[in-house]
C-alpha cells in the first residue's frame, strides 16, 4: 500500500472518526524534579579548569606574551590553588573547632569529678574505666558513621550509660554519658534528633537500673529504653509531618535492634570485672548465697562466728541503705569479714564451749591468735577468689585496733615492763570508705551486745553510744568520709535494730477467769 494513496487516506479518516484518544494511555510523563537533578549532576561533572599541565611543565616564560590559551591555563591554575587553600582552611577550622569542643566537654567532666567524685580520680582503675569507656564508644560511633551506611540509631549508645551506672553511680553516669553524646553529635547525621533521643534514652536507662540484682532488670531497662526511643522519635516527627501516614516506620525497627543489643551488657559485666577489678551487684548477690562453699564451711566449723556475721550483715546493710552507701556490698562483705577465724575457731568466744583454750596460753600468744584472723582471712579470700572489694572489709574491720582484753591482762601481769603495743595490735589499715567504717561499727556493737545482762532500751542505747564514741575518739574513722551526722544516724539505726533483735515477749496479765479463781482460793 503506497503512502498518500486514496485507500490509506480513507482508512485514516475512518480511524480518526472513532476518536482514538480514548484508547491511548500515555506511558511517558515529564518529571521536573528529576530533570533538574539530572542537569545539576551533569553540570557538576563539568570541570572549572581548561587545559592540562603535567608536572614540571613550564606554563609561561618571563616576558612572554600572554595569549588567550595561556591566560586560560593561568586562570585555571590560580582557581585550583585558591580552591585547595580554601579547602585546607575549612578543614583546619572544622577540625580545630571540633577538637576544641571535645576538649571543653572532657574538661567539664574532669572538673565535675574533681569537685564531686574525688574517689574516682584517686582510684586509677575507676578513672581509666570511665574515660576508656567514653573514648571507646565515641571511636566506635565515629567508625560506624565513616564506614557504615546503616542508620545511626542502630548503635546501642545507651549501653555506655548502663555500664557506667552499674559500676559507678547515677550522677556520674549521667554527666559522663552527656559528654559522650555531645562529643559524638559533631559528626553524626541528624545531630538534633541524635542528641535528644540519646540523652532521654540514656536517662531512662540510668534511672531504671539503680541496682542490678537480676538479669530481668536489664530486659526491663531495654524495654523502657525502646519505648522512650519510640515516643521521642514519634513526637519529633509529628512536629514536621502533614499527616501521620507520612511517618517513617523504619527507625522503629532500628530502635528494636538497638535495645536487643543492649542485652550484651550482662556478659560484658564479667569482662569489666576481670579487667578493672570491679565487683557488680550480681557477683555480690551470688557470693551472699549461703550455699557458697566458704560460707558452708564457716557455718559448719564456726557456727557462732557464722551467726555473728549474719547479725552484723543485717545491722550494717540497714545503716548503709540509710546513708546511700553500697548496701549490697556491705551485706555481702559482712558475711565474709571473719572467715579468718576458720583457722582457729575454738579460740573465739562465740565458738567456745565450757573450755577456754586461752587459759593455757600467755596473753601474747592469745593476742597473736586473735589478731592473726585478719591475715588468715585475706589468705582464704585469695584462695577462694573473693573480689578485692570484699577482701578490703576483712583487712579493715578492726582497723589498727588493739586486742584490748589480752593487752590489759599482760599489763597487769607485767606492771613494770615496757610493753610493745604492736604485739597486741591488728595489722589494719583503718576504714577508708563509708562502707568499711559502717561494718567496723556494726561488728563491734554486735559482738559487745552479746555480753549485756539485760536487753532494755537504756542498756542497748548506752552500749551503742559507748562503743561508737570510743572508736571515733581513737581516730578509726579519720580516713573515711563519714561526718558527725552520719555517725549519729548510724547509732540510731543500730539501737533500733538491736531492740528488735533482742526483743523479749511482754508478760501479759492473767485472764479475768484466772484472777477470779485465784481470788476464790485465797478466800477459802
Amino acid at each position: 500500500m503506497l503512502i498518500g494513496s486514496d485507500i490509506l487516506e480513507i482508512e485514516r479518516n475512518s480511524l480518526l472518526s472513532h476518536n482514538p484518544e480514548r484508547f491511548i494511555i500515555p506511558n511517558l510523563s515529564y518529571d521536573g524534579q528529576r530533570t533538574t537533578s539530572e542537569i545539576e549532576a551533569l553540570q557538576s561533572q563539568i570541570s572549572y579548569y581548561l587545559g592540562m599541565v603535567v608536572a614540571d611543565q613550564k606554563i609561561i616564560d618571563k616576558g612572554e606574551i600572554v595569549n588567550e590559551e595561556k591566560d586560560q591555563i593561568i586562570q585555571s591554575y590560580l582557581a585550583k590553588v585558591n580552591e585547595k587553600t580554601l579547602s585546607r582552611r575549612f578543614l583546619f577550622l572544622s577540625w580545630g573547632g571540633q577538637s576544641l569542643f571535645v576538649v571543653l566537654v572532657i574538661t567539664l567532666l574532669f572538673i565535675y569529678l574533681r569537685l564531686y567524685r574525688k574517689e574516682i580520680i584517686e582510684k586509677r582503675a575507676r578513672l581509666l574505666f570511665l574515660y576508656g569507656s567514653v573514648t571507646l564508644f565515641a571511636v566506635g560511633v565515629g567508625l560506624y558513621v565513616e564506614y557504615s551506611s546503616w542508620n545511626i540509631f542502630i548503635i546501642p549508645c545507651t549501653m555506655l550509660a548502663v555500664m557506667l551506672r552499674i559500676f559507678l553511680d547515677s550522677r556520674t553516669a549521667f554527666v559522663s554519658y552527656t559528654v559522650f553524646v555531645l562529643a559524638t553529635s559533631l559528626f553524626v547525621p541528624m545531630s538534633y534528633e541524635y542528641v535528644v533521643l540519646q540523652l532521654l534514652a540514656g536517662i531512662t536507662g540510668i534511672y531504671s537500673l539503680r541496682e542490678l540484682s537480676q538479669r530481668s532488670q536489664i530486659i526491663r531497662s531495654g524495654v523502657l529504653i525502646f519505648l522512650t526511643y519510640c515516643l521521642i522519635w514519634g513526637a519529633v516527627q509529628m512536629t514536621r509531618l502533614e499527616a501521620m501516614s507520612d511517618l517513617d516506620l523504619k527507625p522503629f525497627v532500628f530502635f528494636a535492634i538497638n535495645c536487643f543489643l543492649l542485652l550484651l551488657v550482662y556478659p560484658l559485666l564479667f569482662v569489666v570485672e576481670k579487667v578493672f577489678g570491679f565487683t557488680s551487684n550480681v557477683t555480690l548477690i551470688e557470693l551472699s548465697n549461703f550455699n557458697n562453699p566458704l560460707l558452708r564451711e564457716l557455718a559448719e566449723k564456726a557456727p557462732g562466728t557464722f551467726q555473728h556475721s549474719i547479725q552484723v550483715s543485717a545491722l550494717a546493710a540497714e545503716a548503709a541503705t540509710a546513708l546511700h552507701a553500697g548496701s549490697q556490698l556491705v551485706r555481702t562483705a559482712a558475711l565474709y569479714h571473719d572467715i579468718g577465724k576458720l583457722a582457729n575457731p575454738p579460740f573465739f568466744t562465740e565458738n567456745q564451749g565450757d573450755v577456754n583454750p586461752h587459759d593455757k596460753l600467755t596473753p601474747e600468744e592469745s593476742a597473736q591468735i586473735i589478731t592473726d584472723h585478719v591475715r588468715e582471712g585475706v589468705v582464704l579470700a585469695e584462695k577462694h577468689g573473693l573480689p578485692q572489694a570484699v577482701s578490703e572489709f576483712i583487712t579493715t574491720h578492726h582497723g589498727k585496733g588493739v586486742a584490748r582484753y589480752f593487752y590489759i591482762k599482760y599489763m597487769e601481769e607485767h606492771p613494770d615492763e615496757e610493753i610493745n603495743i604492736e604485739n597486741f595490735s591488728y595489722p589494719g589499715p583503718n576504714p577508708g570508705t563509708k562502707e568499711t567504717a559502717i561494718l567496723m561499727m556494726a561488728d563491734a556493737v554486735e559482738a559487745a551486745s552479746r555480753s549485756l545482762e539485760e536487753y532494755t532500751e537504756e542498756s542497748i542505747g548506752n552500749l551503742v553510744d559507748r562503743i561508737i564514741d570510743t572508736q571515733v575518739e581513737e581516730g578509726y574513722f579519720r580516713e573515711s568520709p563519714l561526718n558527725w551526722l552520719d555517725v549519729q544516724k548510724i547509732k540510731e539505726i543500730f539501737k533500733d535494730k538491736l531492740k528488735i533483735m533482742y526483743h523479749t515477749r511482754i508478760k501479759y496479765p492473767e485472764s479475768t477467769v484466772d484472777l477470779h479463781r485465784k481470788r476464790a482460793r485465797l478466800r477459802s
